[in-house]
């Protein structure tokens, strides 16, 4: 029998029970690609983060799961995982190498977790008439493509509309065979904040993710070049919601930065 040292994490909030929740699991033995599948079906979250043992570069590797594939980068679960191994280790700064071979530099920077992500580009893309009918949308401003995550971003006219969305997910998965998501943003209406957005994915995990930070590694420059900063604040309107800061810091490299509650810690046993 393995003993895997699980937890639950809130990330991209200070509060427990918002923000999006991930599963950690402190790999000690080695786990099968369909062990890791198994558990993160198990545990029901959007991402599941497996991390391993320390290596001879003094990176973790990590790799993450939702309960439908593999996930290659996952924002918030690095986050949940970051949160996990300061407060059990006592440390301020680590790195993550993913199944990319990725490398993730984290850092507490002060009550806040600043992470180091990868910048990646969109293409103008054109949109199905059917996806835009089963998210209720009935036009966007601009529609985008970036195929490193395989999403398509939507910006829509107001973070009201976003905010009001009901997709028919069931329709939605039927309407494109191309892409893991739909990211569909707005310029927001809030004090404090720059931008709002949601993120739907029936074809490649849950219906919707409730604060993704994988998807800021395009949407951060998207929005960066619309309004001109290179720092920026990003709600996400789902139910749960959550935030978190973003700063481009050249054309390769952008960091992330917010909170995280650590909810739960148990022990899975398989």
């Amino acid at each position: 029998m393995k003993n895997i040292e699980t937890y639950i994490v809130d990330s991209f909030t200070d509060q427990p029970f918002k923000g999006n929740p991930a599963g950690v699991c402190i790999v000690k033995d080695e786990l099968s690609n369909s062990e890791m599948l198994s558990i993160a079906k198990e545990l029901g979250l959007s991402e599941t983060a497996f991390i391993g043992e320390l290596n001879e570069n003094n990176e973790y590797p990590i790799r993450f799961f939702s309960p439908k594939m593999e996930i290659p980068l996952c924002g918030h679960a690095t986050l949940a995982s970051s949160k996990v191994l300061f407060e059990k280790n006592g440390q301020n700064s680590i790195v993550f190498v993913n199944i990319q071979n990725l490398k993730l530099p984290i850092e507490l920077d002060k009550e806040f977790i600043k992470m180091e992500f990868p910048i990646y580009e969109t293409v103008p893309n054109e949109v199905p008439s059917k996806l835009l009918e089963a998210l209720g949308i009935k036009e966007v401003n601009h529609s985008e493509f970036n195929a490193e995550t395989k999403i398509l971003l939507l910006e829509i006219e107001s973070a009201q509309l976003l905010k009001n969305l009901a997709p028919d997910y069931d329709k939605l998965k039927k309407s494109h065979k191309g892409i893991n998501g739909v990211l569909v943003t707005a310029l927001s209406a809030k004090s404090g904040f720059d931008f709002e957005s949601r993120y739907f994915w029936p074809w490649s995990g849950t219906n919707e993710d409730p604060v993704t930070g994988g998807t800021h590694t395009f949407l951060a420059k998207y929005w960066g070049k619309k309004l001109n900063k290179l720092k920026m604040n990003s709600f996400q309107c789902s139910e749960r919601t959550g935030f978190m800061e973003v700063e481009l810091l050249n054309e390769e490299k952008m960091t992330i930065k917010s909170k995280a509650q650590i909810v739960l810690k148990g022990e899975l046993k398989i």
